[in-house]
């Protein structure tokens, strides 16, 4: 009898690590199914199954109390969480992206779940041991197109709504990105590298049969020639595609050594596909530009849209097919720029900035059905919102809470997308990553519970929030603070100062695995929104122009950790510090100012900014927007931004940890950070994590040894406690 209790358990238990509570919670609501149907048996059967009801009842009160851990490293595995939700045009079902890590593969896995807008008929749409993404509907709501590497190269697949069936309707060379169906139905239009000539100044010589020679040298004539997770590439370049929604050959629209970017959006009578790029010869050592473009799907007819100096990107169609809407940014050589809201109609061709009184990016454009309103994605303060606005520039807000899909560090994220009034959106909360949420008539509703099998069997860490004022100019900081489980107030804890990178991102009140680690291992872990941090206004953004990293920004960070101090919650003898990227910038260059910390972790940092602009893939952009000028003309300037100019005054102990194919900030500049400790005597190591780029995070296993690193660095130097 319980064999066949077990048998008719969902088919999603099997797909998942095998959890207690959640097997038994099933098994017991099968049991009392039986039970129930069995009430006219003999009175032994219903004995038989009451004993069985009590004794799972008491197993699951058993393992409830018991089995409340603290958030392990190896539960990074068993995360789930929901990206890229797509409504139907009716507005009554979302097709979203729910993604997982592959324990065996050391992969993140992506699926594709359909659910309703009221919650129900949730289920797989396309699943299996490979990657599905990018759901897109079609007009009628009969079809969803996708990408999918499930046949072994990745494809656009169709899947058929009312039978179930699914097929791949593509046979393409690279990766297709930014599908999207034409109004009619008939076309699918995407983007997809196409490979150019490649150079070669001498005639390859003759080997004779069997020989065994060395590789051929690699023949560099481009500027942008590498790019970070792809490193040095050979030359080629982004272009609009159109393929046959029935199947079919995929036909190139634009030409020329451009790049054409989405996202894409056609014209109402489905005859022209909109579009961004900088078609101009010099396009390589120009940052901060792009025009909108059309492309005739019948004649490849190239038309220019926008031509003024700066970027404009993301182009929307309205349904009445009579405007255009976009986002623009200017052109200057500062390190931020907030993108507006523009709005054109097609046939005047007179640009209209509508976002002006928004002191922050305004991106991710959806238009209202009656073309009169824009809804879009707006950062304030660490945290994401949808918010529509009028063609008049009138603001409402839609949802909040929107974020949870950068599971690894708290980092304003999410998406959204609207249809019939239904958004469907990445709810998330300090306590969990992403969910689907849907807000409809000013009500929202959260559908899903990704997490609940095992983050409901959690203790983590409380996230708080901190305001307080630097020290360096009385400028209005910031920040959080996540307690231990089990957090005493009474009791003082060690600290870990972690700094977000960019620097011009933000962190939120979101989940971070990462963090929870660091908390369950009995550290009150804080992290602030320096200055520079984006979703604070453009002047807060800018206070870091040509200072990064700066005794200003170190101030915020110190006076930070003095106001918790002051709460009597950490014990100022155990100090430590860690950040990535710009963070991991940050963390080189305050050990320089100061001696208060006991150890420091410097994740793939910039230490010579004379040798990293000429050394990265971000040359180009970073140059004009970050320094007054190139480095031979400004060596000071560069070399007192420098964390290496510092090196000499260094006492702290510290570890380095980069991928040994980052191309964002070259493990040669861990390298030159690491030999100088060593020549200085100080206590240090170098982390290198092979076959890795900039996101060193982007393997589930990576994540988990970067933080196991950090902690084993940071107990070896751990003071005891009072």
């Amino acid at each position: 009898i319980s064999l066949e209790v077990i048998k008719e358990l969902p088919m999603t238990m099997i797909l998942r690590p095998f959890n207690f509570e959640t097997f038994a919670t099933q098994a017991y609501i099968y049991a009392s199914q039986d039970l129930l149907e069995a009430a006219a048996l003999p009175s032994l059967f219903l004995i038989f199954w009451s004993t069985v009801l009590i004794l799972i009842s008491l197993l699951l009160i058993f393992k409830s109390k018991e089995n409340i851990n603290y958030f392990d490293a190896m539960d990074v595995f068993d995360l789930e969480w929901a990206s890229d939700p797509q409504v139907s045009s009716d507005g009554k079902t979302i097709i979203y992206v729910r993604k997982s890590n592959d324990i065996m593969k050391d992969r993140v896995r992506s699926s594709l779940w359909r659910i309703a807008k009221d919650g129900k008929d949730h289920r797989p749409l396309h699943s299996g041991l490979k990657n599905s993404y990018s759901p897109r509907w079609s007009s009628d709501n009969k079809r969803i197109a996708f990408v999918s590497n499930n046949s072994g190269t990745t494809q656009i697949h169709m899947h058929w709504v009312d039978t179930g069936e699914t097929a791949v309707i593509s046979q393409l060379q690279e990766s297709p990105s930014s599908l999207s169906w034409s109004p009619d139905g008939k076309w699918l239009a995407f983007t997809m590298r196409v490979k150019a000539e490649s150079k070669s100044f001498v005639d390859e010589r003759d080997k004779p049969d069997g020989a065994s020679w060395a590789k051929k040298p690699i023949t560099v004539t481009t500027t942008r020639y590498q790019y970070d997770g792809r490193g040095i590439v050979e030359p080629s370049y982004r272009h609009i595609f159109v393929v046959p929604a029935e199947g079919g050959s995929a036909r190139q629209l634009t030409t020329g050594d451009f790049n054409h970017y989405g996202s894409l959006s056609w014209s109402k009578d489905s005859k022209d596909i909109f579009f961004s790029a900088y078609r101009s010869d010099d396009w390589e050592l120009v940052s901060g530009e792009a025009d909108i473009y059309s492309v005739s799907v019948s004649n490849n007819e190239l038309k220019q849209i926008t031509k003024q100096s700066g970027e404009e990107r993301s182009p929307s169609i309205s349904p009445d097919g009579k405007m255009i809407a976009f986002y623009v940014k200017e052109r200057r050589p500062l390190a931020y720029t907030p993108s507006r809201i523009a709005v054109m109609n097609l046939q005047k061709r007179k640009i209209k900035i509508i976002s002006k009184d928004l002191d922050d990016d305004a991106d991710n454009l959806f238009w209202s059905e009656d073309s009169q309103s824009i809804y879009f994605a707006f950062d304030n303060r660490g945290e994401r919102t949808i918010k529509q606005i009028s063609l008049n520039g009138d603001l409402n807000e839609i949802a909040s809470n929107v974020g949870g899909t950068t599971i690894g560090r708290p980092y304003i994220s999410g998406g959204f997308h609207i249809a019939n009034g239904t958004a469907a959106y990445t709810y998330g909360k300090p306590d969990r990553p992403a969910d689907v949420g849907i807000a409809i008539k000013g009500k929202t509703k959260v559908l899903t519970q990704l997490n609940e099998d095992i983050l409901g069997y959690r203790k983590l860490g409380e996230v708080n929030e901190i305001i307080y004022n630097s020290s360096f100019d009385n400028e209005e900081i910031h920040g959080w603070y996540i307690t231990p489980p089990n957090f005493d107030p009474s009791k003082k804890y060690p600290l870990i100062l972690e700094i977000h990178g960019g620097p011009h991102l933000a962190y939120g009140p979101h989940f971070s695995a990462e963090l929870q680690m660091m908390a369950a291992s009995g550290y009150i872990v804080f992290y602030d929104n320096y200055r520079g941090s984006s979703s604070y206004g453009e002047d807060f953004a800018l206070l870091l122009q040509y200072k990064y990293s700066s005794p200003e920004d170190f101030a915020d960070h110190m006076s930070g950790i003095d106001a918790l101090i002051a709460k009597g919650i950490v014990d100022e003898n155990n100090l430590f510090i860690a950040g990535g990227s710009a963070g991991g910038i940050a963390t080189a260059y305050a050990i320089g100012l100061t001696d208060r910390f006991n150890a420091a972790v410097s994740a793939k940092p910039v230490i010579n900014w004379l040798s990293k602009p000429l050394t990265a893939d971000s040359m180009v952009g970073q140059i004009y927007h970050q320094f007054p000028g190139p480095p031979w003309e400004h060596l000071e300037h560069y070399w007192e931004r420098s964390p290496l100019s510092l090196v000499g005054n260094v006492t702290t102990p510290t570890m380095l940890i980069t991928g040994e194919d980052d191309r964002r900030t070259p493990i040669s500049e861990t390298e030159q950070f690491y030999q100088a400790l060593r020549l200085r005597g100080i206590d240090s190591a170098m982390i290198r994590i092979p076959n890795t780029s900039h996101g060193i995070a982007s393997r589930p296993s990576n994540l988990i040894t970067k933080v196991d690193h950090i902690l084993a660095w940071f107990e070896k130097y751990k003071n005891d406690i009072d």
